[in-house]
């Protein structure tokens, strides 16, 4: 059999160790020691999301990650949720378009129960037909109680406007139609065949030593893989062709008291050397109370209490938009704002002040970010998962450091320029005239 392999990813010199080993299986362990911690933060993550899912399982990634806390061949669902619960620790999951999470935050000392539990979990899942259909319950519950946070509920409605049918236009949870028709031999199925060792990335950060990590680890899985033999999943790439988007205006009624605009367009890819670039202009756009948009929006006209820009990355497309919450008689003019600061920020408007707040904000959300273990967990499992690097925090530091005026003038013309989709809910009718592109 293969041996596993371990290397060094990041030197204690630059603000490791973080080492990674490769198991025989292909599972990838990676850990980041902090002694000065005592707590520890230990995360399994899967490399499939909900973007992952043809359409005849839509939502089924998420009601596995609900299913993997109903019981294993060794616990049910209330000695899973005791056994941290008896040590204060505290244990989660969530699912994205591209990878899903089991983590528990736990004192050092507890580290090798929070490995048992949630590797137990992952291999051992019964997902008898009983948990099934009582799930499907509760996921019901949280899609209603989602679209009642109308907030969120526009970047769900925004995102399906933009990508339309593919699967980053879909909602993560699946609609009420999609759940009831998933029998459980659809999620077995899914189960099967994406929780593979190969697919599969441990994280750990905290008051820890790599040997140790990989030997509890060993002895969770080796039960279950002891005989595989396989290379780890590539980091996900896209192929090359976007991901296609689309504009227009779409209003949803809805009786509520504030009306919600998302206003959006396509933006960068996640591995775009550019990114640094747009986490600037992001801070300089909407990112703050110094923010253009703040200032115009709420501060100078008192039009909207929430204004702010918003971006997410995939492997093969990208937005970028500005939502705001308003008094429905406000939206019009709202929107009308938000546009022309756009266009100016687009023509070239940025100020050598705003540049330098920009890239401000971004060092500081970055370096402030990274002060728990719960964010250095998710740092180093994304790098492995999905980014391919683990630039070191001076070496991002840098990047943004070298960011430069024109570099966000080019970045906001190209971004602003693009076909934008814009998304309303409030108490309109929804072939309302009030809002035009």
């Amino acid at each position: 059999m293969t041996r596993a392999t371990t290397s060094t990813l990041l030197s204690p010199e630059q603000g490791g160790p973080v080492k990674r080993t490769v198991l025989p299986s292909g599972l990838r362990v990676l850990s980041q020691s902090v002694p000065g911690f005592r707590s520890v933060t230990f995360g399994v993550w899967v490399g499939v999301g909900s973007r992952d899912e043809p359409v005849q399982l839509s939502g089924a990634t998420h009601f596995l990650e609900h299913l993997l806390f109903k019981g294993t061949e060794r616990r049910d669902a209330l000695e899973i949720s005791a056994s941290l619960d008896a040590v204060g620790g505290e244990m989660n999951a969530f699912t994205g378009k591209e990878y899903t999470c089991y983590y528990a935050r736990v004192l050092d000392s507890d580290l090798p129960l929070a490995v048992d539990v949630i590797c137990d979990m992952i291999t051992s899942a019964t997902l008898t037909p009983e948990d099934v259909e009582s799930e499907r319950d509760v996921i019901d519950e949280e899609i209603a109680m989602h679209a009642d946070e109308t907030s969120d509920h526009i970047h769900d409605l925004f995102a399906e406007q933009l990508w339309g049918s593919s699967p980053l236009g879909r909602s993560i949870t699946g609609t009420p139609e999609s759940v009831a028709g998933l029998t459980r031999r659809q999620v077995v199925g899914w189960y099967r065949r994406r929780y593979t060792p190969d697919n599969i990335v441990v994280s750990v950060a905290g008051n820890v030593e790599h040997a140790d990590v990989v030997r509890l680890v060993r002895k969770a899985f080796e039960r279950h893989w002891v005989s595989a033999e396989s290379a780890p999943a590539p980091v996900r790439r896209g192929s090359g062709r976007r991901v296609p988007t689309y504009g227009g205006v779409r209003v949803h009624r809805r009786d509520v008291e504030q009306a919600h605009l998302v206003l959006g367009m396509p933006g960068l890819v996640r591995n775009d050397d550019r990114r640094y670039v747009a986490g600037v202009l992001h801070g300089i756009v909407g990112g703050g109370m110094s923010s253009r948009l703040f200032q115009e929006v709420r501060e100078k006209r008192g039009l909207a209490y929430s204004v702010f820009t918003f971006g997410s990355a995939y492997a093969d497309s990208g937005m970028v938009g500005v939502y705001a919450g308003c008094l429905p008689k406000k939206a019009p003019e709202v929107l009308d704002v938000i546009r022309g600061e756009l266009a100016t920020l687009a023509a070239g408007g940025i100020t050598p002040d705003e540049l330098l707040r920009g890239k401000g904000q971004m060092r500081g959300s970055v370096v402030m970010g990274l002060e728990d273990t719960g964010a250095k967990m998710t740092r180093i499992a994304k790098a492995e998962l999905v980014y391919g690097e683990l630039p070191t925090v001076d070496e991002i530091l840098g990047r943004i450091d070298a960011v430069t005026l024109d570099d966000v003038h080019a970045l906001a013309a190209e971004l602003y320029a693009g076909t934008p989709a814009l998304t309303v809910m409030g108490p309109f009718a929804e072939n309302t005239d009030k809002f035009t592109l």
